[in-house]
């Protein structure tokens, strides 16, 4: 099993030709994929702008089809909004901890064809999890597509536009929870070359 070291690394950016300087603290890839952990109760510390600008930059490196980024952030911390949220989500109750929230969401306009846009949002909402996880962050995604009741709960709460549809909100805080490392691989799930049962 990877060791999860931890090491401060130098990234470059380049972005038409601008590089920009980046000190981080990064965590070992594996350490954040087999580590991460649907965190549903926070301490109540603040999550710094600097660190939710950082989710946002590894939503937006996510893979799109054919790289259309179709997706839009709202970052929200009142608490209207949270018990709105509830008043409506029967599996959001970890809102009322929460620092602060990402909801996701995708752009019919921008999406490459039909049904594409939450696929992208689904890639942004792992991009995000992963990055929280590797901050020392809690988060868990809240499942708002393809529930029709919520995506229309949600797209008033927040006043989207018609082309404009929720995917997730992600709960974000600091962990006043640690849950165990759980063996999660399934021999009998993988097959080879073709479809064959593994018994």
């Amino acid at each position: 099993m990877y060791s999860g070291i931890n090491y401060i690394a130098n990234i470059y950016i380049t972005n038409q030709g601008l590089s920009i300087l980046i000190n981080t603290l990064i965590m070992d890839v594996f350490e954040a994929i087999f580590g991460r952990r649907s965190i549903r109760r926070y301490t109540g510390g603040t999550v710094t702008d600097d660190d939710i600008e950082t989710l946002l930059k590894a939503a937006m490196y996510a893979p799109s089809a054919v790289n259309k980024q179709p997706w839009h952030f709202i970052v929200f911390r009142d608490e209207k909004t949270m018990r709105e949220i509830i008043a409506v989500h029967p599996n959001s109750e970890m809102l009322d901890q929460a620092d602060v929230a990402i909801l996701v969401c995708w752009d019919e306009h921008l999406q490459h064809d039909s049904g594409f846009g939450p696929v992208d949002c689904a890639a942004a909402t792992q991009n995000i999890l992963l990055a929280a996880h590797g901050l020392g962050l809690g988060a868990v995604w809240v499942g708002i597509y393809p529930r029709i009741h919520r995506i229309e709960a949600l797209h008033k709460i927040f006043e989207l536009p018609e082309h404009v549809k929720p995917f997730s909100v992600i709960s974000l805080g600091h962990p006043a929870e640690q849950k165990p490392f759980p063996d999660r691989f399934d021999q009998k799930k993988v097959h080879s070359e073709k479809w064959q049962t593994t018994e």
